[in-house]
């Protein structure tokens, strides 16, 4: 499927390796990413924040901690957060997890045609 279409897959493409045991499939438009993460068992994201975006990310299996400021939950299969821009947060999946998050606007550095968008 060419670019230009607004038709997208993440079958056939190769993951992007985010941080160690995490990897991520992301196609972007104009204003939203869409990203698949998945983590390995035992595998963490430090803080960080989202100071250009918000973020919304819904569980789709296995579990995850989420830190965001000063409150942590465990969250599972259908669970959903939302962030604002700027909120520092962490992740840690012991048993793995696999969630997918959409950022608004596209990142700065991840906008259309980068190799995280997928192309």
């Amino acid at each position: 499927m060419p670019e230009s279409s607004p038709f997208r897959t993440w079958n056939g493409r190769e993951a992007w390796e985010f941080v160690d045991g995490v990897r991520i499939h992301a196609i972007g438009g104009e204003q939203v990413l869409l990203c698949k993460v998945r983590y390995e068992p035992g595998k963490q994201v430090q803080w960080h924040t989202h100071d250009d975006t918000e973020q919304v990310m819904i569980i789709v299996e296995g579990g995850v901690e989420m830190t965001i400021e000063d409150e942590t939950r465990t969250l599972g299969a259908g669970d959903v957060v939302g962030g604002n821009r700027g909120l520092p947060h962490k992740l840690y999946s012991e048993s793995g997890v696999t969630f997918i998050e959409a950022l608004a606007p596209v990142p700065p550095a991840r906008g259309r045609g980068t190799s995280l968008c997928g192309s």
